[in-house]
């Protein structure tokens, strides 16, 4: 499992996906405002099918899905309605758990000084054994350089 800003991103992603599903599942299923004077038709699918049988008669397109009955149509809004809270209740336990939430953001601060100058100290330590690193390989190629000539005299 990652850390917990990849696990909230992961998260996100799927309340999208779980909204943009739920808005597509509300646009072909929604039962219409039909205005005064305009024909009737029970969902937008319907009207989608319609607008494009009238633009290809000789080649229709695959029939609508059939419509959720009113009283499916609320079951499945309230189920999708329900999905989503639960996934934005997760994310909000996520980020209860982030480190850091109980400091104040001066303590933060204070603590991001103390790790940069801990990691400055580092750096040095790490630049000083690599200065010895060098210095003892240029001795051990001399050391072998010399035992060369020693064996070859």
């Amino acid at each position: 499992m990652g850390d917990i800003l990849t696990q909230i991103q992961d998260e996100l992603d799927m309340l999208l996906h779980q909204m943009q599903s739920s808005f597509a599942y509300i646009r072909l299923q929604a039962p219409p405002s039909v205005p005064p004077g305009q024909p009737a038709l029970t969902a937008h699918a319907e009207f989608e099918y319609k607008a494009q049988v009238e633009r290809n008669p000789q080649n229709p397109p695959a029939a609508p899905p059939p419509i959720a009955s009113p009283e499916q149509y609320r079951k499945d809004i309230a189920e999708l309605s329900r999905d989503m809270v639960v996934k934005e209740r997760q994310i909000e336990l996520l980020i209860a758990n982030l480190p850091g939430l109980e400091n104040s953001e001066e303590e933060q601060v204070q603590r991001m000084k103390e790790l940069e100058k801990e990691l400055e100290a580092l750096e040095g330590e790490r630049l000083k054994a690599l200065e010895d690193k060098e210095r003892l390989v240029k001795m051990v190629e001399e050391k072998i350089i010399k035992a060369g000539k020693v064996g070859s005299g």
